[in-house]
């Protein structure tokens, strides 16, 4: 992947490193795929979705591994088998979620608790099953994936935003009780990041210039801005942060 952009700075710390990540096979998580392997590390990535594991394995050589996260006990058994599979396992990336919109009179106990599923319970159970492996690597990292969308309020979300809310908490929590396993912990809170998904969901020209007016950058985020601050926490070159938020948003915050 020599022409990767993914490759213009090369963290030499991560070659050869055993990363894994959830929510892989598409948006942010793909390419965060991506930049991993164009570092040289080796990359296993879980998701539900088949095909397009499948295809984006098949195009960077990383390895798929199906898997529903909410299924705890498989996400844990799956993140066991590759800690325990030849080189350990170096670099944790809990990035899978799932932005669903819901009327505030839509919302169901069953609807609330699934949102939590898939944005919050995964990230500390995939890092408990982690542990063990990564507190045997010599510079370990998690990867916790937050969202601003809890800092601005938004509408329509209260089990999204409650989740990521949560994660900023969770982050601080571990980084301290991981830490004397020289474990570090840190949080990705991204902005209005443009995806397939939300191309597909949401986005209209009139909501595309409302994030960059009201951003202290004038252009739209996508998920290689992500990505790229992922290979940052994951290197050695982030050795002295653990328990932090890296806001990744144009300045979307600020207003």
């Amino acid at each position: 992947m020599t022409s990767s952009p993914y490759s213009s700075v090369l963290y030499q710390s991560l070659k050869g490193r055993h990363v894994a990540i959830t929510g892989g096979a598409s948006g942010i998580g793909a390419a965060m795929v991506e930049a991993f392997c164009a570092q040289g590390a080796r990359v296993s990535f879980l998701d539900i979705a088949d095909t397009e594991g499948r295809a984006l394995a098949s195009a960077t050589g990383a390895r798929f591994l199906q898997c529903d996260i909410t299924d705890l006990p498989l996400l844990q058994k799956t993140i066991t088998s590759l800690g325990q599979g030849p080189g350990g396992l170096d670099v944790l990336v809990n990035n899978a979620g799932n932005d669903q919109r819901e009327g505030f009179d839509d919302v169901t106990p069953a609807s609330w608790h699934r949102l939590l599923a898939l944005n919050l319970d995964h990230q500390f159970f995939a890092t408990q099953a982690a542990v063990p492996f990564l507190a045997k690597a010599d510079h370990p990292s998690v990867i916790m994936l937050g969202s601003v969308s809890w800092m601005r309020g938004r509408p329509g979300m209260a089990a999204y935003t409650s989740a990521k809310a949560a994660i900023n908490g969770l982050t601080r929590t571990l980084a301290r009780e991981l830490g004397p396993q020289r474990i570090r912990v840190n949080c990705i809170v991204p902005g209005a990041i443009v995806t397939p998904r939300q191309q597909e969901k949401w986005l209209t020209p009139e909501l595309n210039q409302e994030f960059i007016a009201l951003q202290a950058l004038k252009f739209r985020l996508d998920a290689s801005h992500v990505a790229r601050l992922a290979l940052y926490l994951a290197s050695t070159e982030s050795a002295g942060s653990t328990g932090a938020n890296f806001i990744v948003d144009a300045g979307l915050t600020q207003n």
